[in-house]
């Protein structure tokens, strides 16, 4: 993720301007930023209410409101499309910038500027689409409520021209008006070349989905597009230039994959990460881990990795799981010589080992686009994560075992207990989630509403740190960063439809099948491929796309569809945070403040470890599986 606004943003540098053009954007800016962030905050509130006024009415009360799961839904497309214009908006959509980042300042400030004008590019040309679709929605009535449910389809025409707003708001700040036309230039050519050839496209067959699902999305996605806009662009360009569907059916799966009830856990648990780290849980959790072990050799790094354990039981975001650790270990971990680009690494590897502990986001995605259950993969995730753990335990007993920590003081009984203590509260919360959801409880999307109304309390009454001014802040962005999420899944639904229409499903299984090695053969070629897939494509968009191809495919192997989506999501993790592409290493250097070239070599060993766990994972279908009802 690229979450760094860059020259084509009309933020704060406008305010100050004597241009009158110039002020003209910064004021369209801010109106804007009214309209979306203030609606996007308190339909992210207003969710949280009413799911756990549902919870309350049907566990506490015995008279469940039947209505609430409707209306959730119809504010949930709201609330993710106005969290996509404000992701515009900030420059805060997942974008691949290994490249762009060690391009010329010339060569950047284009590909910026190109990432901008795509964007626009594919919502203007599904504006249109997107009306029809929610004109035809106006003749369907909602079961429960009664009313049209143009109102909830109405969110992606309304959300589509503001985004075309923030785009146009970010190109009208641009000052440098040769790169805005070589950049729109560029686009309008590609476009037409593509449009006049499209006869040959008819005769090529399935060719086609090399051209525009690797070729066109690879070359968009590294030269810095959103990721969500490319997978955009190539699956419009494909069914309107290749097919004779109709390109409305782009928008309905968009709606189709945005719309499962089960991915509003997304944005409750990303605040919940936000609550956490606000309320002073996380640091509660740390400092009485940092008690018992911090006397020992690397004894600060198995709290780190501790830390991640328990702190990703809480949030479904690895970016908020971090930043809640990072700033309470790493002064006293700098304190006792530990080098920046030792903490980087080994930070960016809790964040890969962590991803299959519940609530994670790429699990209920999972659950989201395969129907396997929710409660099945967060039992099943819980094993591999610790399996990768004591790998990166032993890594770290092998890097520090002459260290010497004999001016270390340990801890006295009295101040472990006391620390204990007053953790208690938050040690108690990710058992509280989890045993909510695995014994039926409260779903996967309710049980982030429990979360946050303990976590508040908590904050308020127990640690008394939670600052009610930084709530609203909070809600804002957790309504962005759940927008740049849905979005992709939004248009990764749509690629992947695309993909099984022309029958590549089916000639991907026959390929598989032929695979030698039989069923290691297939989880071997999945763990490579999905390490791939991660460090370019990020994991949510990456198991939207290839999810519905490839667990068929182990169902015909017989693996068990929890043992997979392990393997897979722990593959993923290697991806997302090994460099030099990936995504998530760099954000784990942001939150830490170190250079990214600091935690290469350090991180190589940790990778490994990774590497052998997952193989470990692949190899015992148990330790996924065991603890399945």
């Amino acid at each position: 993720m690229d979450p760094t606004n860059t020259s084509v943003s009309p933020h704060a540098a406008l305010a100050h301007s004597d241009s009158a053009w110039k002020r003209a954007v910064y004021q369209a800016d801010r109106v804007l930023a009214f309209v979306t962030e203030v609606p996007a905050a308190l339909l992210v509130l207003i969710e949280i209410l009413v799911l756990f006024s549902g919870v309350v009415s049907r566990y506490a009360l015995h008279q469940p409101l039947t209505w609430s799961d409707e209306l959730a839904g119809i504010l949930f497309l709201w609330l993710a499309m106005l969290g996509a214009v404000i992701a515009l908006r900030r420059s805060a959509h997942m974008r691949m910038t290994a490249l762009v980042d060690i391009a010329s300042p010339g060569t950047r400030a284009f590909l910026d500027l190109f990432a901008v004008v795509a964007a626009a590019a594919f919502l203007l040309l599904v504006a249109h689409p997107a009306y029809d679709f929610a004109s035809e929605e106006a003749i369907v009535t909602t079961p429960s409520l009664g009313i049209s449910s143009a109102w909830r389809a109405a969110a992606l025409p309304c959300g589509v021209i503001l985004m075309c707003v923030a785009a146009a708001i970010k190109l009208a700040a641009v000052t440098d008006g040769k790169r805005l036309a070589m950049a729109v230039g560029l686009t309008l050519a590609v476009g037409a070349a593509l449009y006049f050839i499209s006869p040959a496209f008819a005769n090529i067959g399935n060719f086609n989905l090399l051209i525009f699902f690797v070729v066109i999305v690879g070359l968009l996605v590294l030269s810095g597009v959103p990721i969500a806009f490319a997978f955009g662009l190539a699956t419009f360009g494909y069914i309107a230039l290749t097919t004779t569907k109709p390109v409305n059916v782009i928008v309905g799966r968009m709606d189709e994959g945005m719309s499962h009830l089960v991915l509003l856990a997304v944005p409750l648990f990303v605040f919940l990460g936000v609550i956490l780290e606000l309320s002073g849980m996380a640091k509660a959790m740390v400092r009485f881990l940092a008690s018992l072990l911090g006397h020992v050799r690397g004894g600060l790094s198995y709290v780190l990795i501790g830390g991640m354990y328990l702190v990703s039981g809480i949030s479904g975001s690895k970016a908020a799981d971090m930043a809640a650790l990072a700033p309470v270990l790493f002064p006293e971990m700098r304190k006792r010589g530990e080098k920046d680009g030792e903490m980087v690494a080994l930070l960016a590897a809790t964040g890969a080992q962590t991803e299959t502990i519940p609530p994670s986001i790429v699990l209920i995605t999972i659950g989201s686009v395969t129907g396997i259950s929710i409660a099945a993969l967060f039992a099943g995730g819980l094993v591999p994560a610790l399996v990768l753990a004591v790998l990166l335990c032993a890594v770290v007993w092998w890097r520090v075992r002459k260290v010497d920590v004999s001016h270390i003081v340990r801890a006295t009984r009295q101040e472990i207990w006391k620390s204990l203590i007053f953790a208690l509260p938050a040690l108690a919360l990710p058992f509280i989630i989890r045993a909510a959801v695995v014994e039926g409880v409260a779903t996967a999307t309710e049980v982030s509403t429990i979360g946050i109304a303990y976590a508040i309390v908590a904050g308020l009454l127990v640690y008394r740190q939670l600052d009610m001014r930084k709530l609203w802040p909070a809600l804002v962005d957790t309504a962005a960063l759940s927008g740049a999420i849905l979005l992709i899944i939004g248009t990764a639904t749509g690629m992947a439809w695309a993909l099984t229409q022309s029958g590549f499903s089916r000639q991907l299984a026959e390929a598989m099948t032929q695979l030698p090695g039989g069923t290691a053969g297939f989880l071997a070629v999945s763990i490579l491929a999905f390490i791939i897939l991660g460090s370019v494509l990020e994991g949510i968009p990456a198991i939207v796309v290839f999810g519905p191809l490839l667990f068929p495919i182990a169902k015909q192997f017989g693996v068990n569809d929890v043992h997979y989506s392990m393997v897979v999501v722990l593959a993923m993790g290697i991806g997302l945070f090994a460099p030099p592409f990936g995504v998530g290493y760099y954000s784990a250097c942001a939150i830490a403040r170190v250079s990214p070239s600091a935690g290469m070599k350090p991180i190589m060993g940790y990778m490994l470890a990774l590497l052998v766990g997952t193989v470990i994972v692949a190899a015992v279908p148990w330790l996924s599986t065991g603890f399945l009802k």
